[in-house]
C-alpha cells in the first residue's frame, strides 16, 4: 500500500462520512440507547453499538433491538429519527486537523458518498459548516444502494464528469474499499475510524492513512 503523496492525476476526492471525516460514534450510541429506553429494551454498551455503525441506520437498529423483533424494529426506526436529529451534533466533530481539507488550500474537487441517510448527513455537515465544500453528496437510494455497491460513486463520477482513474475514495471500512474497487477508483483506507483494520488491509487499498494527519500529508504532500 502506498502512503502518498497521491498521484497528480487524482482531481476528485470522494469522502465517506462517519469514521472518516467525523467522529460521530458517541452521538449515534446515545441516540440508540435513548431509543432502546423508550422501547423499554435494555440499553447497550456504547462500544457494542460502535461495531454496528457503517451499514446504514436500518442495519444499526436491527442489530440494536435484535433481528428477531420486527415490530420493535419498525418503531425503533421512527423513534431513533427524532433522537438522532436532536442529538447528532452534541459531540460530533471533524477529526482533529481535517478542517484543513476545507480551508481552500486543497484545490481538488471534493464529494461525499455515505451509507448514512441524507437527512442526517445534511444536518451534520450543515452544522459543521462544510456542506458547501462538496460538489456532490450521495447517500443510499435504498438498502441495495449501500456501499460496497458502487452506485453512489458512479453517480458522483457522472454528475461531475470525472473518469474513474481521476478519482479516489477515502473511507474507513471494507465497504468503502470494495466500493472503490468496484467503481474503478483509487481506494484510500484510514485506520482511525470504525472499520476493522485487518479486514481493510486484506483488501489492499491503494493508500493507507493511520491517523488524520497522515491523510493531510497524503493530500497536501
Amino acid at each position: 500500500m502506498n502512503r502518498g503523496p497521491i498521484a497528480d492525476s487524482i482531481r476528485l476526492v470522494i469522502f465517506d462520512l462517519d469514521g472518516t471525516l467525523i467522529d460521530s460514534k458517541y452521538d449515534i450510541a446515545a441516540s440508540v440507547n435513548l431509543t432502546l429506553g423508550d422501547l423499554k429494551l435494555p440499553t447497550l454498551p456504547p462500544e457494542q453499538i460502535f461495531t454496528f455503525v457503517g451499514d446504514g441506520v436500518k442495519r444499526l437498529l436491527r442489530l440494536s433491538v435484535g433481528e428477531g423483533n420486527e415490530a420493535r424494529y419498525e418503531e425503533a426506526l421512527r423513534i431513533f429519527r427524532g433522537h438522532y436529529l436532536a442529538h447528532c451534533l452534541d459531540t460530533t466533530q471533524l477529526y482533529p486537523g481535517l478542517d484543513r481539507l476545507f480551508d481552500g488550500r486543497d484545490t481538488r474537487t471534493k464529494a461525499m458518498a455515505t451509507n448514512k441517510s441524507l437527512e442526517y448527513t445534511l444536518r451534520i455537515i450543515e452544522g459543521l459548516k462544510v456542506k458547501d465544500r462538496f460538489a456532490a453528496i450521495e447517500g443510499p437510494l435504498d438498502q441495495s444502494d449501500l456501499k460496497p455497491d458502487p452506485g453512489m460513486l458512479w453517480r458522483i463520477l457522472e454528475c461531475l464528469s470525472v473518469q474513474p482513474e481521476a478519482a479516489m475514495l477515502v473511507g474507513d471500512s471494507t465497504n468503502d474499499v470494495r466500493a472503490a474497487q468496484a467503481a474503478g477508483v483509487s481506494a484510500c483506507a484510514v485506520g482511525y475510524g470504525y472499520g476493522n483494520r485487518d479486514k481493510v488491509s486484506a483488501l489492499k487499498p491503494d493508500y493507507y492513512c493511520e491517523k488524520p494527519g497522515d491523510l493531510l500529508s497524503l493530500l497536501f504532500g
